[in-house]
């Protein structure tokens, strides 16, 4: 195990007697809203990340425009000749609260119980922030003097697919150049121990609408005026069939098998199933599926998921009507060497082929995947600090099953990145009751304060 000196003792300990100043900042933040999908306070909360920034840490916060939101960046330097570079990125937007009613505290209230706090945002992503900014103050007072190079890229669109990053990327390539990159997001495995994220899956998301008549209609016209509602579920039944194989040619060209290497590690790779299946209150996963292959379907495969269907009546009682307009949004989440513009061309031919051309496909947002090398300098370096601060060794997963803009910010300039976090399985990100728990939010302040010279020493 990883040795903590005697100087990072005195971080450790300068983090230990000041989290709650670190968490009153975390209590600050998570007030705020900011839901990019509603521009719903995004500016109050850019302002208060680079007051932060520049209050806390003297360093000020430059904010590069896009046709969304901007994106935040902020640089501070070592005084160490050929220091290498450590890049954050993290997200200032989050999730709508709804449905507010089944919160048990206001969802903007960051009200603390049992040891957690409860808001939205909280854990996906602003106490992965305010870990990483703490961190920094923390080390600062107690060395002074950074021992690599440090920086931040804040953007406000994560939650509704990173959209307008790619203008950031392409017009100011020159920032992004780092030895690594640490990615907004992890936490620990249903048995408590950390985990290590080596890549993101992919997506494209798309939502798909039929159209009717002009207006909703007596629903008596049925038996002569097509329904968009049973076009759209006709549709949709070509997708996908009950064994969960996606039907759209090609589909599955580009889906490489795990080598050997990754399939050891997928054995080694801890799932507690029981746990798992204990908290969702279900009785198995699909297809039965467990050991290996569940693990191996989860992280090697792709997926076709319905999200959300809407036509028609939906609200309290019943209103017989004939709608005018069905839709229905899907994500596809991709693996390594899918492209996701590629996928939606085949989806567009499937759904022609089939007598579905009608149907009009809108694009929300299409990322690829992108995966980290095992044995990259930054992932031992991650695994070692994470032993200093976590007090065990961390579960290293080869990607997550969910999707980020890893390949935007990072893979395609050749930044190997490396995802950690604060969270744990009972979090509730994009859920009701989101929070985080007290104790692994200063554990992740101290283990970037550790990675800072575990990183510069390799």
């Amino acid at each position: 195990m990883s040795q903590i000196t005697d100087s990072m003792t005195e971080v450790m300990q300068y983090i230990e007697d000041h989290k709650e100043t670190y968490l009153e900042w975390l209590r600050d933040m998570a007030r705020q809203p900011s839901v990019a999908a509603q521009n719903r306070g995004m500016k109050e909360m850019a302002e208060m990340v680079a007051r932060y920034f520049q209050e806390q840490l003297g360093v000020p916060i430059e904010s590069y425009p896009t046709d969304g939101h901007p994106v935040l960046y902020a640089h501070l330097g070592s005084p160490f000749d050929g220091a290498k570079t450590l890049a954050f990125y993290n997200h200032y937007d989050i999730q709508p609260e709804d449905p507010v009613e089944l919160w048990e505290s206001p969802p903007f209230a960051a009200e603390e119980r049992n040891g957690k706090i409860y808001a939205r945002g909280i854990s996906d992503n602003k106490a992965n922030l305010v870990a990483r900014l703490a961190a920094v103050h923390a080390y600062l007072q107690v060395k002074k003097k950074l021992p690599l190079n440090l920086k931040f890229f804040i953007e406000g669109e994560e939650e509704i697919g990173s959209v307008h990053l790619p203008q950031f990327t392409e017009r100011h390539a020159d920032l992004l150049k780092a030895d690594g990159m640490i990615w907004e997001f992890g936490g620990q495995t249903e048995d408590g121990q950390p985990e290590v994220f080596l890549g993101v899956k992919g997506m494209l998301y798309v939502e798909l609408v039929a159209y009717g008549a002009n207006s909703d209609l007596h629903s008596s016209v049925a038996a002569v005026i097509e329904n968009p509602a049973w076009r759209l579920v006709w549709a949709l039944a070509t997708l996908k069939n009950e064994q969960e194989k996606v039907l759209i040619d090609g589909f599955y060209d580009r889906v490489i098998p795990p080598t050997d290497d990754e399939k050891e590690l997928l054995e080694e790779m801890p799932y507690n199933e029981q746990r798992i299946l204990d908290r969702l209150e279900l009785d198995g996963f699909l297809l039965d599926l467990e050991g290996a292959a569940l693990k191996e379907k989860l992280l090697f495969q792709p997926t076709c998921t319905i999200c959300g269907i809407h036509s028609g009546y939906t609200g309290e009682g019943s209103k017989t009507v004939l709608p005018s307009e069905a839709s229905v949004k899907l994500d596809f989440r991709l693996v390594k060497d899918q492209d996701p513009h590629e996928i939606l061309q085949l989806l567009r031919d499937h759904l022609n082929r089939h007598g579905f051309s009608d149907l009009e496909i809108r694009v929300f947002s299409a990322q690829k995947a992108a995966r980290t090398d095992l044995h990259h300098p930054l992932v031992k370096a991650v695994v070692r600090s994470a032993q200093t601060s976590w007090g065990q060794t961390p579960a290293i997963l080869l990607t997550s099953p969910g999707t980020g803009p890893m390949y935007t910010l990072a893979e395609q300039f050749g930044i190997a990145a490396v995802s950690v976090g604060v969270d744990y399985p009972g979090s509730n990100a994009h859920a009701p009751n989101e929070n985080v728990v007290i104790d692994n939010f200063v554990r992740g302040i101290k283990h970037m304060a550790a990675l800072f010279e575990e990183f510069a020493a390799k």
